[in-house]
């Protein structure tokens, strides 16, 4: 089989909202509806087969589907979700791999956001506006004036962010956005506007571990040629109506429509696809074909 359709794991985080279901068609019964991770093979999340086994289970079996440029990594090197903003996030920071796998025993976290739509005025957190110091950095911290010194940068439909770990950033509410990363789940929060979780206490702060990884300059300007988004672990393209394309036996092929509807043809296999739907193509599948009026992430390694 050459098309695999992904189901989402999905979160319940309080700051997520309802649009994921309404304006991408994502199925879950959680309120609010936070994240979609429409690629996973991470166990906070892992993404399902049709037939109801995980996408974990099934590379386990066909590791040739990965890719060899997959070979060097120890685990499935990428996670792909749908966030929907309703409310700001915390402000975060991501460990590198190094940092990570001593503390965390899992990887680090570098991620790209791709905006899907927004609300006028909306905007987000990308690094400093300067270089601090790490003792003005905690002091800020302590006294509630951190947002002070941060980045806050004006977002748009169609906007591209790449948040190389160390990056101190937040997304702002009003935003839905695309966010490929590595597959990792480690966030260190370093503000979270006093907000409580569902326990009713106040959700954890993790600032000695972020005073450690927080890069504390402004954020890099970063070219990444005719791509979306490029690094070690992931290259992230945006093809707008029909094209074509190959999966080959270096790397598998995520496709995700972010609007409108169509059809994908890979293997002599021919699918309707819309606007939310998540779709894996093994390695050395071949050539593919999307067609109709909609607008699709395509994600290899």
């Amino acid at each position: 089989m050459a098309i695999l359709k992904l189901t989402p794991s999905c979160q319940d985080y309080l700051w997520g909202g309802s649009r994921l279901r309404t304006d991408f068609g994502i199925k879950s019964d959680l309120e609010p509806l936070a994240e979609a991770w429409v690629l996973s093979c991470h166990p906070d999340g892992p993404s399902y087969l049709p037939d109801g086994t995980t996408l974990a289970d099934y590379v386990a079996a066909h590791p040739e589907a990965l890719g060899t440029d997959c070979a060097k990594f120890e685990q499935f090197p990428i996670l792909t979700k749908f966030i929907d903003a309703s409310k700001n996030l915390s402000i975060q920071v991501h460990p590198s791999n190094d940092y990570a796998l001593k503390n965390e025993h899992q990887y680090g976290k570098s991620e790209m956001w791709y905006v899907l739509d927004c609300v006028p005025g909306a905007y987000l957190y990308y690094g400093f506006t300067h270089e601090i110091s790490k003792e003005e950095f905690a002091e800020r911290i302590k006294n509630n004036t951190l947002t002070e010194v941060l980045n806050a940068v004006p977002v748009h439909k169609g906007d591209c962010f790449f948040i190389p770990s160390g990056t101190l950033h937040a997304i702002g509410q009003g935003i839905v956005v695309v966010e490929v990363q590595q597959n990792s789940n480690v966030t260190y929060r370093v503000y979270d506007y006093g907000r409580v979780g569902a326990d009713g206490k106040p959700r954890a702060l993790h600032i000695e571990k972020a005073l450690d990884v927080t890069r504390r300059t402004p954020p890099q300007k970063h070219d990444f040629g005719s791509h979306l988004a490029q690094c070690e672990y992931f290259t992230v393209d945006v093809k707008k109506g029909a094209f074509d394309g190959a999966a080959d036996e270096k790397s598998f092929v995520s496709l995700l429509i972010t609007d409108g509807a169509g059809t994908l043809t890979c293997g002599g296999e021919t699918v309707k696809v819309k606007k939310g739907e998540s779709y894996f193509i093994p390695a050395g599948s071949g050539k593919y074909a999307v067609t109709g009026d909609c607008e699709t992430l395509v994600t290899v390694v």
